[in-house]
């Protein structure tokens, strides 16, 4: 059965101006995102990662060409659509965890569905839910700072998805964490990917973090250099049965 395109990218540019000098991060840039695909874009400092990832997430518009998310040309969208698709569609993971300070990892992990309006019971329930998900259940009343580097970045994904989005943009998610945390964070990301069906767009350096995913695209000087499915992935998932 031929898989649904998720995300699409049709002859993308993203060219920056700086001063009287334009600076173009992406060149063209054609690439179909199914959905329920494992996606890693690697590439070196300055490939594009990023810029990518910030498209597809609806953060910013490219300067040619064509972007669809679940078939919608969100160049053609009003602001206040792109900021419903950011809210519902779509779950962002960044390197800095970007918690509240002040509120334990329950309230950070509660407040995206209260900026949505769902109701406090429901809404009460998924955050007890993807936390303890997460591996956090004995850990919800505890402020970030008692928390350490991998519990935090395991708070931000379960703020990303107690709102149950459709994709995942996980950028250099591991970059602030020893390596062993890193890996088991990937792990978590590839059982969200297995078990739960989720589309993940996962943006890495690292080329060992990049063999849990199902495909990887790499970059290079904002064009695409090859598109590769996994082996490696594949491997994995024989070793993990």
């Amino acid at each position: 059965m031929k898989k649904e395109p998720l995300v699409v990218l049709k002859d993308v540019w993203k060219i920056y101006q700086m001063g009287e000098v334009e600076v173009p991060a992406l060149r063209g840039v054609t690439l179909n995102i199914n959905k329920g695909d494992f996606v890693a874009i690697i590439g070196a400092s300055g490939s594009g990662k990023s810029t990518m990832m910030n498209l597809v997430g609806c953060l910013d518009m490219p300067s040619k060409g064509h972007i669809f998310l679940k078939s919608r040309d969100i160049t053609k969208l009003p602001e206040s659509d792109l900021a419903s698709l950011r809210g519902i569609t779509i779950g962002f993971i960044f390197q800095l965890y970007n918690l509240i300070p002040t509120m334990n990892a329950y309230e950070n992990v509660l407040l995206p569905l209260e900026l949505q309006g769902i109701p406090d019971s429901i809404a009460a329930k998924r955050a007890r839910e993807v936390l303890t998900l997460v591996g956090l259940g004995d850990k919800m009343h505890n402020l970030p700072t008692q928390l350490s580097g991998g519990e935090q970045q395991r708070v931000s994904i379960a703020r990303s998805i107690v709102g149950d989005p459709e994709i995942i943009l996980a950028d250099e998610i591991t970059g602030a964490l020893d390596s062993v945390t890193g890996k088991e964070i990937l792990q978590m990301l590839y059982r969200l990917w297995k078990e739960k069906g989720k589309t993940i767009l996962l943006v890495t350096h690292d080329l060992k973090l990049a063999m849990y995913a199902h495909t990887i695209v790499e970059l290079k000087d904002g064009k695409i250099l090859s598109i590769k499915q996994n082996g490696a992935m594949k491997k994995f998932r024989r070793n993990k049965k």
